[in-house]
């Protein structure tokens, strides 16, 4: 195929605002400059160990062989390879680090070596089962894999200008539009695990090459359509696939496991979340992202339908999704146990790339809400506080046997936090015409060039919570241009100054307070919140959380832990007082705490199981933490929701 060179800048999507590039964000922030650090220093290197121990960067030399001696190469171990590529690229892209940058070279020179004359690129299917490629894409995750392969070699080229990754990237994606578009030999065919969609939007923003974007919508058109391609590669096959002994019941099961992997009706026609819940935050996603490129007002119509159900009837007030383990996703509607909640790790940071989508597109502020209780509670709860160790899913609550583990054979989620965090000042800005919008308060420094004008916007925030925030304009040359600061719904009151001066503070219909003037260097701007602690109700049909109340403060919702009370977590009962933020003084989110109750039995029948009084309380002091913190300080029993009445008399 013949490639049209890469643009200047990536090409805008015909939305509301676009997103920033990583580079152009420097992140200097209480809350996440040491989490970065920490990702930076560690994180990343021993995920990259993991990588080598495990096998996965070994399975590129292509030498296993059933009596090698060597781990069996497994068909989604690409993906986590990539993961870490991003990850890694965009810590490279704002903090040079040559080690790091020899590992990333070292594992983009395995995959080029692992790469087949045609451009294909998947070892299992390479050594393990040659002859089989892309007749298994129900289960086989080739396509998946190939999806976060693209997503690692744009964010390689974009954050160090090297195409070594993207080329390889290139001729695999046209092995992909020569097998899959028109008339090629999988035509109609779609991947069980979606990814590769927007993948291709990326790539194809990366080159200005049209056929990849065409290539994802094909996919997305093909998508749940008659007769069903899953049904007719399995005639072709003659097994039952990769998770045919892991899914014994699909056939007689046929709908359940078609709304798995979200192919049991077109997209278009999709009105509610179902299944797989991190592969339904990717086609989501890449949805989204395709309606964007192409103006398809039906497929945006459709991811807001699905938006709407899914944060109104499916979503944990953690922003947790998937309540489910058995298909590691959803099952009905208000269903959200806390116990045994699965809220994959990798399905909130999902959550945060498809809000991300629909906010810049839109220019919403009302997705940015559920992105960032996602990001601050759902997804970053899945790493613990040295950047060690992880949760795969993460309950609400806990009996006190939960603890995070190193690592895991299907090791999807601590690349996926990893690339998450190294690329959080993405997430801080979007630009529009003549606009620029702050969509998290964190603190950092923008560059870009606006309103004719090559400006800088620092932002400055003295405390995670409820600090005063500070902007900093600096230009080359006045310019008129809009800073669009978002009004978030976890304050009760926002007042804004500019240069000294009060100006009214009102969000307009979208959240956003708009301050437009004439900039010239050195205007300040500063915002102030009323952030009071909150309690969180859910609706009456979800029976998990009947007669009790979540606490919040800012964009952290929080949990108590048996270990700071002395009772088990769920024998806490709020009383009239809601709990106040105590300051630990070093910059951390604050715990809260205040008089609370708990429920007792200091009876000698305590071996009893049940009894025929309720338990008597007593005075308890509570404290609650933020959720994402909790079994960093050894495994204990755990509880979002909470008990709330009043003591008995």
């Amino acid at each position: 195929m013949t490639h049209t060179s890469a643009p200047d800048h990536a090409s805008a999507p015909r939305g509301a605002r676009t997103a920033v590039g990583v580079g152009a964000v420097a992140v200097n922030d209480p809350f996440w400059s040491p989490r970065q650090q920490q990702l930076r220093t560690i994180t990343l290197h021993a995920q990259y160990d993991h990588l080598v121990s495990t096998g996965r960067l070994g399975a590129l030399s292509l030498t296993w062989t059933p009596d090698s001696g060597e781990p069996t190469p497994h068909p989604f171990w690409e993906s986590d390879i990539a993961k870490w590529i991003e990850a890694a690229s965009y810590s490279l892209a704002t903090h040079p680090d040559p080690d790091l940058e020899a590992k990333v070279a070292t594992t983009i020179e395995a995959l080029a070596g692992a790469q087949q004359e045609d451009g294909y690129l998947n070892v299992y299917f390479t050594v393990v089962k040659p002859g089989e490629r892309f007749t298994d894409l129900r289960d086989a995750h080739e396509l998946y894999c190939a999806g976060h392969l693209i997503e690692a070699a744009v964010a390689h080229y974009e954050a160090t200008g090297k195409t070594t990754l993207l080329e390889v990237m290139r001729r695999y994606a046209d092995l992909l539009v020569q097998v899959f578009g028109p008339g090629g030999q999988r035509e109609g065919g779609y991947c069980g695990h979606e990814e590769v969609e927007l993948a291709l939007v990326r790539l194809y923003r990366a080159t200005g090459e049209r056929s990849y974007l065409d290539l994802a919508l094909t996919f997305l058109d093909s998508r749940g359509t008659e007769p069903h391609y899953f049904d007719l590669e399995q005639q072709r096959r003659g097994t039952p696939g990769y998770f045919g002994s892991i899914f014994p019941q699909r056939d007689r099961r046929r709908t359940q496991f078609l709304e798995y992997n979200q192919s049991h009706a077109p997209v278009r026609e999709q009105t509610e979340a179902v299944g797989h819940a991190v592969r339904a935050m990717y086609l989501y996603s890449a949805m989204a992202d395709v309606a964007a490129e192409t103006g398809d007002d039906t497929l945006w119509q459709a991811t807001e339908r699905l938006w709407q159900h899914l944060t109104s009837k499916r979503m944990y007030v953690t922003a947790g999704i998937g309540d489910s383990r058995h298909n590691e996703g959803f099952s009905h509607d208000y269903v959200l146990p806390n116990d045994s909640a699965y809220a994959e790790t990798c399905a909130a940071i999902g959550l945060v790339f498809w809000a991300r989508r629909m906010a810049t597109y839109s220019g919403d502020a009302r997705y940015l809400e559920i992105l960032e209780r996602a990001l601050y509670n759902g997804a970053i709860a899945g790493m613990s506080a040295d950047g060690l160790t992880y949760f795969y899913d993460n309950p609400l609550s806990s009996n006190g046997h939960v603890a995070r583990r190193d690592w895991f054979d299907c090791a999807c989620c601590p690349p996926n936090l990893a690339r998450l965090e190294a690329s959080l000042g993405s997430y801080a800005y979007s630009l529009g015409t003549d606009e620029v919008a702050v969509d998290l308060y964190l603190g950092s420094t923008l560059t870009c060039r606006i309103g004719g004008a090559d400006v800088a916007v620092e932002q400055r925030v003295s405390a995670p919570v409820g600090g005063p925030v500070c902007f900093t304009i600096s230009t080359d040359a006045e310019a008129t241009w809009a800073l669009a600061l978002r009004s978030p719904s976890w304050a009760e009151q926002m007042t804004v100054r500019v240069n000294g001066t009060a100006i009214e503070a009102e969000a307009d219909a979208s959240g956003y307070v708009r301050v437009h003037r004439t900039w010239a260097d050195g205007d300040r701007v500063e915002v102030d919140f009323e952030v009071p602690v909150r309690r969180l109700y859910a609706s009456a049909n979800v029976g998990a959380a009947a007669g009790r109340a979540a606490l919040a403060y800012g964009p952290f919702v929080y949990c108590v832990e048996g270990l700071d009370v002395g009772v088990p977590a769920h024998a806490v009962v709020l009383g009239e007082q809601t709990p106040a933020p105590v300051d630990a003084g070093d910059g951390s989110v604050p715990a809260l705490a205040g008089p609370a109750w708990a429920q007792v039995r200091g009876r000698a029948d305590d071996d009893q199981l049940y009894f025929t009084s309720p338990a008597p309380r007593q005075e308890q002091e509570l404290r609650a933490v933020p959720y994402y913190t909790w079994n960093n300080r050894g495994q204990s029993t755990m509880a979002v929701w909470l008990q709330e009445g009043l003591a008995q008399r």
